[in-house]
């Protein structure tokens, strides 16, 4: 049994419902009953009763939350002891980052960390949003690139980067659709959004989708979750001329000429990332690299990033 585990069933109970659960710990529902069924699979035991208006737990569930709240307990306190020991820096700073970032974003930050801390080794970990907060709260991670802002006090974030967001479309259809100042969002209309699971990043896939959709788009089947679908599968679906793909400027590498990358009129879609880290972290490497992260503002040039389409 996993410390993670342990943390989202303390969770389900105390919230009495798998929605108000996922909220709270920034994870799917779906996710969430999959930790849940999991556990009951492993110990061989229903730790749930559910219904219509929640679930409530079961006497061996009832045993498991107290044993669980007790191990919790007992993990937090060494790892807040431990930190006093390393507040100052050293050893691994674990890195989490979504799959598409402007190349040059962590250039300099990390070039800065090395020297005011050349005892720090940086693990970049490529997560999703949702799975980059599950491993926050769990202390799996020190610090994380997100899509959306935290909620709660107990995750501290400011704003990194701002992306506007271009379309990829057929070179041919991009030819035809485009004016001087780029491509109307409902000129898209009756095109397949190319996009990614809701699962990843919740918040941000509603926001964007929200907005597709009050421009006339009908954005089909959402694409499954959990597999995030790599970028040559994506700019195939759109050569084929019935779909589009989101991406800021600069791809790299560059574009085949079956595809054209263009602006979109009055910029309406924004994609920002946030810096994400635990409010109670003490330590002076993890302070370095979010204020040289901070010190570059949320103007960041995107026409020099490394791009993936969305």
């Amino acid at each position: 049994m996993e410390l993670r585990e342990m943390r989202a069933f303390v969770v389900v109970v105390e919230e009495g419902s798998l929605s108000a659960a996922a909220r709270r710990l920034h994870v799917t529902q779906p996710a969430l009953s999959q930790t849940i069924n999991a556990l009951e699979r492993q110990l061989g035991l229903r730790l749930l009763v559910r219904s219509s208006t929640g679930v409530r737990a079961t006497e061996a569930g009832m045993t498991l939350l107290a044993e669980a709240r007790a191990v919790l307990a007992r993990y937090d306190q060494a790892v807040a002891v431990v930190n006093r020991h390393a507040s100052t820096g050293g050893g691994m700073l674990r890195l989490g980052i979504p799959l598409e970032l402007p190349a040059d974003l962590l250039t300099r930050p990390l070039a800065d960390l090395a020297e005011a801390h050349p005892e720090t080794r940086v693990q970049v970990r490529h997560m999703p949003t949702a799975a980059q907060f599950e491993a926050l709260h769990a202390g799996d991670l020190d610090v994380g690139l997100v899509r959306e802002h935290p909620i709660g006090t107990d995750l501290d974030a400011f704003l990194v980067v701002e992306e506007r967001l271009g379309v990829l479309l057929a070179t041919e259809r991009a030819a035809a659709l485009a004016g001087p100042d780029g491509i109307r969002l409902d000129d898209l209309a009756g095109l397949n959004w190319v996009g990614f699971p809701r699962s990843g990043s919740p918040a941000w896939y509603d926001e964007l989708t929200a907005i597709l959709r009050s421009h006339g788009l009908d954005l089909g089947p959402p694409a499954p979750e959990g597999q995030a679908l790599i970028p040559e599968v994506k700019l195939a679906a759109v050569t084929a001329g019935g779909a589009f793909a989101l991406a800021p400027p600069g791809w790299s590498p560059p574009l085949p000429g079956t595809i054209t990358w263009s602006a979109l009129v009055g910029h309406p879609l924004i994609r920002r990332t946030w810096a994400v880290w635990p409010a109670s972290s003490r330590r002076r490497d993890l302070g370095r690299l979010v204020a040289a992260l901070g010190a570059q503002g949320t103007d960041h040039l995107p026409a020099a990033a490394e791009a993936r389409p969305l």
